[in-house]
Protein backbone atom coordinates (compact mmCIF):
# COMPACT_ATOMS: atom_id res chain seq x y z
CA UNK A 1 0.00 0.00 0.00
CA UNK A 2 1.00 3.71 -1.23
CA UNK A 3 0.29 6.82 0.22
CA UNK A 4 -0.25 10.33 -1.46
CA UNK A 5 -0.74 12.91 1.15
CA UNK A 6 -1.38 16.44 0.47
CA UNK A 7 -1.85 18.88 3.13
CA UNK A 8 -2.82 22.24 3.04
CA UNK A 9 -1.03 22.89 -0.14
CA UNK A 10 -0.73 26.46 -1.27
CA UNK A 11 0.19 26.93 -4.28
CA UNK A 12 0.78 30.71 -6.37
CA UNK A 13 1.94 31.60 -10.26
CA UNK A 14 3.48 35.00 -11.44
CA UNK A 15 1.32 37.06 -14.11
CA UNK A 16 0.94 40.47 -15.59
CA UNK A 17 -0.91 41.34 -12.86
CA UNK A 18 1.77 40.45 -9.83
CA UNK A 19 1.63 37.11 -8.00
CA UNK A 20 -1.95 35.02 -7.99
CA UNK A 21 -2.36 32.43 -5.57
CA UNK A 22 -4.60 29.31 -6.88
CA UNK A 23 -4.70 26.94 -4.40
CA UNK A 24 -5.78 27.89 -0.84
CA UNK A 25 -5.01 25.00 1.38
CA UNK A 26 -5.63 21.96 -0.18
CA UNK A 27 -6.05 18.83 1.89
CA UNK A 28 -6.13 15.50 -0.09
CA UNK A 29 -4.83 11.74 0.87
CA UNK A 30 -4.96 9.09 -2.38
CA UNK A 31 -4.16 5.57 -1.06
CA UNK A 32 -3.55 2.73 -3.80
CA UNK A 33 -6.26 1.36 -5.42
CA UNK A 34 -8.60 4.22 -4.84
CA UNK A 35 -10.33 6.58 -7.18
CA UNK A 36 -10.60 9.97 -6.53
CA UNK A 37 -12.17 12.72 -8.87
CA UNK A 38 -11.53 16.17 -8.82
CA UNK A 39 -14.70 18.22 -10.23
CA UNK A 40 -15.36 22.02 -10.40
CA UNK A 41 -15.84 25.19 -12.81
CA UNK A 42 -12.97 26.69 -15.02
CA UNK A 43 -10.46 28.52 -12.70
CA UNK A 44 -10.57 26.76 -9.67
CA UNK A 45 -7.16 25.39 -9.44
CA UNK A 46 -8.24 21.65 -10.46
CA UNK A 47 -5.10 21.83 -13.36
CA UNK A 48 -2.78 23.68 -11.07
CA UNK A 49 -2.79 20.70 -8.51
CA UNK A 50 -2.12 17.88 -11.10
CA UNK A 51 0.99 20.36 -12.62
CA UNK A 52 2.19 21.32 -8.75
CA UNK A 53 2.21 17.51 -7.99
CA UNK A 54 4.20 16.54 -11.16
CA UNK A 55 6.80 19.32 -10.28
CA UNK A 56 5.98 21.88 -13.00
CA UNK A 57 7.92 24.95 -12.64
CA UNK A 58 5.27 28.15 -12.98
CA UNK A 59 3.80 26.88 -10.13
CA UNK A 60 5.06 28.06 -6.89
CA UNK A 61 4.53 26.31 -3.51
CA UNK A 62 4.04 29.06 -0.77
CA UNK A 63 3.22 26.54 2.04
CA UNK A 64 1.64 23.25 3.28
CA UNK A 65 3.16 19.89 2.01
CA UNK A 66 2.86 16.77 -0.44
CA UNK A 67 4.42 13.65 0.92
CA UNK A 68 4.29 9.72 -1.05
CA UNK A 69 4.92 7.28 1.48
CA UNK A 70 6.21 9.78 4.05
CA UNK A 71 8.72 11.14 1.33
CA UNK A 72 8.86 15.21 0.49
CA UNK A 73 7.72 15.54 -3.19
CA UNK A 74 8.90 18.94 -2.92
CA UNK A 75 12.12 18.07 -3.04
CA UNK A 76 12.69 16.19 -5.75
CA UNK A 77 12.93 16.83 -9.57
CA UNK A 78 10.51 15.93 -11.93
CA UNK A 79 12.29 12.99 -12.88
CA UNK A 80 12.43 11.69 -9.73
CA UNK A 81 8.51 11.99 -8.93
CA UNK A 82 8.28 9.75 -12.27
CA UNK A 83 10.82 7.71 -11.07
CA UNK A 84 9.01 7.60 -7.13
CA UNK A 85 5.81 6.42 -9.19
CA UNK A 86 3.87 9.66 -9.87
CA UNK A 87 2.42 10.36 -13.31
CA UNK A 88 0.90 12.84 -14.89
CA UNK A 89 -1.63 12.58 -17.98
CA UNK A 90 -1.78 15.94 -19.58
CA UNK A 91 -4.68 18.06 -20.58
CA UNK A 92 -2.84 19.02 -23.85
CA UNK A 93 -0.13 16.68 -24.66
CA UNK A 94 3.05 17.72 -26.35
CA UNK A 95 4.46 16.99 -29.32
CA UNK A 96 7.92 16.06 -29.66
CA UNK A 97 9.31 16.53 -32.80
CA UNK A 98 12.42 13.97 -33.79
CA UNK A 99 11.66 11.95 -31.23
CA UNK A 100 9.54 8.74 -32.18
CA UNK A 101 6.84 7.05 -29.74
CA UNK A 102 8.67 3.55 -29.88
CA UNK A 103 12.11 5.72 -28.57
CA UNK A 104 10.34 7.99 -26.00
CA UNK A 105 8.07 5.10 -24.88
CA UNK A 106 11.52 2.73 -24.20
CA UNK A 107 14.02 5.47 -22.92
CA UNK A 108 11.12 6.51 -20.39
CA UNK A 109 10.29 2.13 -19.49
CA UNK A 110 14.39 2.59 -18.75
CA UNK A 111 14.81 5.56 -16.69
CA UNK A 112 11.95 4.54 -14.18
CA UNK A 113 13.09 0.96 -13.65
CA UNK A 114 17.08 1.92 -13.83
CA UNK A 115 17.43 -0.70 -16.83
CA UNK A 116 16.39 -1.61 -20.41
CA UNK A 117 13.35 -3.97 -20.90
CA UNK A 118 13.95 -6.94 -22.63
CA UNK A 119 13.77 -5.72 -26.37
CA UNK A 120 11.99 -9.58 -27.03
CA UNK A 121 9.42 -9.00 -24.30
CA UNK A 122 9.00 -5.18 -25.07
CA UNK A 123 8.19 -5.12 -28.33
CA UNK A 124 5.04 -6.97 -27.66
CA UNK A 125 4.42 -5.58 -24.42
CA UNK A 126 4.09 -2.24 -26.67
CA UNK A 127 1.91 -3.16 -29.65
CA UNK A 128 -0.29 -5.01 -27.38
CA UNK A 129 -1.33 -1.90 -25.11
CA UNK A 130 -1.41 0.36 -28.49
CA UNK A 131 -4.05 -2.69 -29.69
CA UNK A 132 -5.59 -2.29 -26.39
CA UNK A 133 -5.99 1.32 -27.17
CA UNK A 134 -6.99 1.08 -30.33
CA UNK A 135 -3.56 2.43 -32.05
CA UNK A 136 -2.27 1.22 -35.20
CA UNK A 137 0.83 -0.17 -34.35
CA UNK A 138 2.34 1.72 -37.12
CA UNK A 139 2.25 4.86 -34.67
CA UNK A 140 5.61 3.48 -32.74
CA UNK A 141 7.17 4.73 -35.70
CA UNK A 142 5.60 8.36 -35.42
CA UNK A 143 7.09 11.46 -33.77
CA UNK A 144 5.32 11.82 -30.52
CA UNK A 145 2.10 13.65 -30.88
CA UNK A 146 3.07 14.96 -33.82
CA UNK A 147 0.18 14.84 -36.45
CA UNK A 148 -2.36 13.04 -33.80
CA UNK A 149 -5.53 13.58 -33.45
CA UNK A 150 -6.48 14.70 -30.15
CA UNK A 151 -8.37 11.17 -29.49
CA UNK A 152 -4.97 9.57 -30.75
CA UNK A 153 -2.53 12.04 -28.21
CA UNK A 154 -5.02 10.79 -25.40
CA UNK A 155 -4.96 7.56 -26.22
CA UNK A 156 -1.18 7.31 -26.46
CA UNK A 157 -1.17 8.76 -22.43
CA UNK A 158 -3.12 6.05 -21.54
CA UNK A 159 -0.10 3.51 -23.47
CA UNK A 160 2.24 5.16 -21.69
CA UNK A 161 -0.03 4.66 -18.13
CA UNK A 162 -0.38 0.77 -19.09
CA UNK A 163 3.52 0.37 -20.02
CA UNK A 164 4.97 2.55 -16.96
CA UNK A 165 3.00 1.18 -14.26
CA UNK A 166 2.77 4.10 -12.29
CA UNK A 167 2.05 4.07 -8.49
CA UNK A 168 -0.32 7.12 -8.76
CA UNK A 169 -1.66 8.38 -12.12
CA UNK A 170 -2.75 12.17 -12.00
CA UNK A 171 -5.75 12.25 -15.04
CA UNK A 172 -6.08 15.95 -15.93
CA UNK A 173 -9.16 16.43 -17.97
CA UNK A 174 -8.35 13.23 -20.20
CA UNK A 175 -11.78 13.18 -21.41
CA UNK A 176 -11.33 16.70 -23.16
CA UNK A 177 -12.11 16.26 -27.01
CA UNK A 178 -12.87 12.57 -27.09
CA UNK A 179 -16.16 11.20 -28.43
CA UNK A 180 -18.25 8.79 -27.31
CA UNK A 181 -16.00 5.90 -28.81
CA UNK A 182 -12.50 7.03 -27.84
CA UNK A 183 -13.67 7.76 -24.30
CA UNK A 184 -14.70 4.59 -23.82
CA UNK A 185 -11.16 3.10 -25.05
CA UNK A 186 -9.44 5.20 -22.88
CA UNK A 187 -11.87 5.00 -19.89
CA UNK A 188 -11.20 1.00 -20.49
CA UNK A 189 -7.46 1.37 -20.51
CA UNK A 190 -7.66 3.55 -17.00
CA UNK A 191 -10.01 0.95 -15.65
CA UNK A 192 -7.29 -1.98 -17.28
CA UNK A 193 -4.29 -0.54 -15.09
CA UNK A 194 -5.85 0.41 -12.17
CA UNK A 195 -7.09 -3.56 -12.04
CA UNK A 196 -3.40 -4.57 -12.95
CA UNK A 197 -1.55 -2.53 -10.43
CA UNK A 198 -3.61 -1.51 -8.07
CA UNK A 199 -2.16 2.20 -8.68
CA UNK A 200 -4.25 5.21 -7.43
CA UNK A 201 -5.99 8.07 -9.80
CA UNK A 202 -6.59 11.24 -9.14
CA UNK A 203 -9.01 11.92 -12.17
CA UNK A 204 -9.92 16.00 -13.30
CA UNK A 205 -12.60 16.10 -14.71
CA UNK A 206 -15.34 18.86 -15.72
CA UNK A 207 -18.27 16.26 -16.38
CA UNK A 208 -19.69 13.31 -15.04
CA UNK A 209 -19.69 11.63 -18.26
CA UNK A 210 -15.88 9.83 -17.84
CA UNK A 211 -17.72 8.85 -14.22
CA UNK A 212 -19.97 6.62 -15.96
CA UNK A 213 -17.22 4.25 -17.37
CA UNK A 214 -14.39 5.21 -14.73
CA UNK A 215 -16.28 4.76 -11.07
CA UNK A 216 -14.80 7.15 -8.37
CA UNK A 217 -14.86 6.09 -4.84
CA UNK A 218 -14.20 9.86 -3.99
CA UNK A 219 -15.38 13.26 -5.25
CA UNK A 220 -14.15 16.64 -4.33
CA UNK A 221 -15.75 19.60 -5.23
CA UNK A 222 -12.25 22.57 -6.16
CA UNK A 223 -14.31 25.87 -5.80
CA UNK A 224 -12.03 29.30 -5.51
CA UNK A 225 -8.65 26.98 -5.03
CA UNK A 226 -10.34 24.95 -1.98
CA UNK A 227 -11.93 21.97 -1.69
CA UNK A 228 -15.58 22.88 -1.04
CA UNK A 229 -17.41 19.71 -0.94
CA UNK A 230 -16.39 15.92 -0.50
CA UNK A 231 -18.41 12.70 -1.11
CA UNK A 232 -18.88 9.39 -3.19
CA UNK A 233 -20.06 8.99 -6.92
CA UNK A 234 -23.66 10.65 -5.31
CA UNK A 235 -21.89 13.78 -5.37
CA UNK A 236 -20.94 13.55 -9.06
CA UNK A 237 -24.79 12.99 -9.76
CA UNK A 238 -25.78 15.69 -7.82
CA UNK A 239 -23.34 17.83 -9.53
CA UNK A 240 -24.75 16.90 -12.88
CA UNK A 241 -28.34 17.98 -11.91
CA UNK A 242 -27.32 20.82 -9.96
CA UNK A 243 -24.25 22.40 -11.49
CA UNK A 244 -21.97 24.58 -9.18
CA UNK A 245 -24.07 27.40 -8.96
CA UNK A 246 -24.83 25.98 -5.36
CA UNK A 247 -21.08 26.93 -4.57
CA UNK A 248 -20.90 30.42 -5.26
CA UNK A 249 -21.06 32.94 -2.50
CA UNK A 250 -20.73 31.65 0.89
CA UNK A 251 -22.79 28.22 -0.10
CA UNK A 252 -19.52 26.18 -0.55
CA UNK A 253 -19.34 23.95 2.59
CA UNK A 254 -17.44 20.99 3.49
CA UNK A 255 -18.82 17.69 3.88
Amino acid sequence: MSTLSIRDLQVSIETDQGTKQILKGVDLTIESGEIHAVMGPNGSGKSTLAYTIAGHPRYQVVGGSIELDGEDVLDMSVDERARAGLFLAMQYPVEIPGVTVANFLRTAKTAIDGEAPAIRAWGPQLKQAMTDLKMDPSFAARNVNEGFSGGEKKRHEIVQLELLKPRFAVLDETDSGLDVDALKIVSEGVNRAHAATGLGVLLITHYTRILRYIKPDFVHVFVDGKVAEEGGPELAERLENEGYDRYSGDTAVNA
